[in-house]
């Protein structure tokens, strides 16, 4: 009999003992805030007419709001299991974000090793977000729209994510990273339609911080909801939705290039980067191809532990297509935002941008300013204001 209990108090402490090897956490940030837009679109009878614009805002700011799941398994020898499951949330109306999919911020599993590295499943961050946007400004001001890029073209604010994606990621040696990643696509009929690779690595000793990318997809608009780097929300609706490159919907190749750094320097953080961003064999447009160039300086400046101020200064040239002035745009934009920490978990903020248009847009009309894909102003001018409260949990 004691031989028995002996038995079951043993099996009972190693029981508690794996238990306690493994881990699941609820996380989320929520980010809330009110927001002006001094010429959002508004359509009357088929033109847009703008006009301003107040409202509460839950996905634009420097966090869009979520909550996720994510767990490790320890399965010895410095090997784990893990998994990540996040959905965006608007507070505003509860609706899902990312086009309405339940976890359309993250969705995979994989195993990681601290010595061999980690293997990811799923639905994934590109390798131009896992190793560029933490130098540029949407990484060390923050990911909001209204310091993002024109049209997110380079999704360096992560507008897009990639489905059916295997993602593999070294361990660091001595600071440098690297990273690839294949996207399996899933259009019927069309083994590798929707699908494509990307490749980064990155550098970090001291106050430096470097990174570089590269992305290549294959008819990026899907013809079904849920396929195609554009379409690739269970709604099948396409980030493509400004005149500044709405009409490359029908690009059969889209390729991203880009690189950037960063060094700090006392209370100073300073910022460059660029991106080469192509829409080629355009069908819509005779097989032409349209390519866009960006660059970004940005400062970050921290007064305090809890205060912090930055800046950022964009622009962006797309190249005539199709022998015509048709996509000969470009866009200057300043971003300035100043944070202040209540807490560890909670700070408040205030940021605003604004963009100027030129040229002629991707639809051949007059270029239109469109902060952060927010939506078209009536003209080239946009202003954006956002004052927000910002929680992690």
């Amino acid at each position: 009999m004691k031989k028995i209990l002996l038995a079951s108090a043993i099996a009972s402490l190693f029981s508690v003992t794996a238990h306690a090897q493994s881990s699941v956490t609820l996380y989320g940030i929520i980010d809330e805030g009110v927001q002006f837009n001094s010429n959002a679109r508004n359509t009357v009878n088929g033109a847009n007419v703008g006009g301003r614009q107040v409202a509460l805002d839950s996905t634009s700011g420097l966090n869009g709001s979520r909550w996720g799941l994510k767990g490790a398994e320890d399965l010895g020898g410095g090997l784990k299991a893990i998994f990540t499951l996040e959905s965006g949330v608007n507070l505003n109306n509860g609706a899902f974000g990312q086009g309405s999919t339940p976890f359309g911020r993250q969705a995979f599993v994989g195993l990681s090793s601290t010595q061999f590295g980690t293997l990811t499943l799923g639905r994934q961050y590109d390798e131009v977000v896992t190793f560029v946007q933490p130098v540029t400004s949407t990484g060390y001001l923050g990911g909001s729209n209204l310091i993002s890029h024109p049209g997110d073209l380079d999704n360096l604010n992560n507008t897009l994510r990639t489905n059916n994606t295997i993602k593999y990621a070294t361990p660091s040696f001595n600071g440098l990273t690297a990273g690839v990643e294949l996207s399996l696509g899933g259009q019927a009929g069309n083994v590798s339609g929707g699908g494509g690779y990307s490749a980064g690595v990155a550098y970090a000793n001291g106050p430096i911080t470097l990174g570089a990318a590269y992305n290549y997809f294959k008819n990026p608009t899907g013809t079904t909801a849920g396929t195609g780097l554009f379409t690739d929300n269970v709604s099948g609706s396409t980030s493509l939705s400004g005149a500044l490159n709405s009409a490359y919907a029908s690009a059969t190749s889209y390729q991203v290039a880009a690189a950037g750094g960063t060094y700090a320097i006392g209370p100073a953080l300073i910022g460059l980067s660029y991106s080469n961003t192509k829409y080629q064999s355009i069908i819509s447009l005779n097989g032409s191809s349209a390519t866009f160039n960006d660059v970004e300086a940005g400062l970050k400046w921290n007064f305090t532990p809890t205060l912090y101020a930055g800046v950022a200064y964009n622009y962006t040239k797309g190249n005539a297509v199709n022998g015509t002035d048709l996509g000969n745009q470009h866009y200057n934009q300043v971003s300035l935002l100043t944070d202040y920490s209540l807490s560890k978990r909670t700070d408040v903020y205030i940021l605003g941008a604004l963009q100027k248009a030129a040229g002629k847009s991707s639809t051949g009309a007059n270029a239109v300013a469109d902060i952060g894909n927010l939506g078209d102003s009536s003209n080239s001018r946009q202003a954006l204001v956002r004052v927000a409260l910002r929680h992690k949990f």
